[in-house]
């Protein structure tokens, strides 16, 4: 005979399972997102990674078209499952998300499927992210494109977190599409995406490590830099592996938190 805790932990993987599911075959059905997901890593990697490593790439001595692909590889990650968990305030407004709390599943479990979905989802970009930088010379040993995708997985989970605080706050679509980019894009350029933050000014460098997306994109670089250690890990790293991760886990888990509770506040009080 199933025991009771047995048939609590079937149901909430269950869950979480068919909402992470529902979420990947909307995006199935969602072609222009996906084309959209691909445009701007697209330009980012192949004209202004490509123009600025024949530019300055000697300089500073390391390979400046893998410097912006790992960077722009966990930047898409991080915005499209932060973005992606966007379509809380569609179920919101549809009354969806108020069937789906009255399920009798635990509200994280909820909140997390979400996440894994969007997550799923976000790697549908991710690879071809991936493809278009082995397409354009950028080195990859087995070792590292291995460890790259898995650091990408942590990127995916705290983007999707952090967009459940942050949308939680939240009322509607049309205050997300005016609110949402300038919470993340700020975060681009304080993450060093496209540049080294080893120098940053003071006040600048606090506001780096503020930033959430700071750890992913140092976290894919370890994962790059690491698995062939050489003198430009140095100079393209800022913190260590294990600060990373810790941090990234961290955040995660108050994100997660809190998201969960002011969203499932603001649905109560509807």
């Amino acid at each position: 005979m199933t025991r009771p805790s047995a048939r609590i932990i079937s149901r909430e993987c269950s869950a979480i399972a068919t909402i992470a599911y529902r979420d990947f075959t909307k995006l199935l059905r969602d072609r222009p997102r996906m084309l959209a997901g691909l445009i701007f890593p697209v330009l980012f990697i192949g004209v202004l990674g490509t123009s600025l490593n024949a530019a300055i790439g000697h300089d500073i001595g390391f390979d400046f078209l893998a410097f912006v692909f790992t960077g722009v590889f966990a930047q898409v990650l991080f915005q499209s499952s932060a973005a992606g968990v966007m379509s809380l305030i569609e179920d919101r407004e549809n009354d969806f998300s108020q069937e789906l709390f009255i399920a009798p599943v635990s509200r994280y479990s909820i909140i997390f499927g979400k996440i894994l979905g969007e997550t799923l989802v976000s790697y549908a970009a991710g690879v071809g992210v991936l493809l278009f930088g082995l397409i354009i010379g950028v080195p990859f040993t087995s070792l590292q494109l291995l460890l790259v995708i898995l650091a990408g997985f942590a990127a995916c989970f705290l983007g999707g977190a952090f967009g459940v605080l942050v949308l939680a706050n939240l009322s509607s679509q049309r205050t997300v599409a005016q609110v949402f980019p300038f919470i993340l894009f700020p975060q681009i350029f304080l993450a060093g995406v496209f540049n080294p933050i080893d120098k940053l000014p003071l006040v600048l460098a606090f506001l780096s490590r503020a930033t959430p997306l700071t750890y992913v994109v140092d976290l894919v670089r370890n994962a790059y830099y690491g698995a062939t250690p050489s003198g430009a890990m140095a100079r393209a790293v800022a913190f260590s592996p294990l600060v990373d991760i810790t941090v990234i886990g961290v955040l995660f888990f108050v994100f997660l938190v809190f998201g969960t509770m002011l969203f499932i506040r603001r649905e109560q009080n509807r």
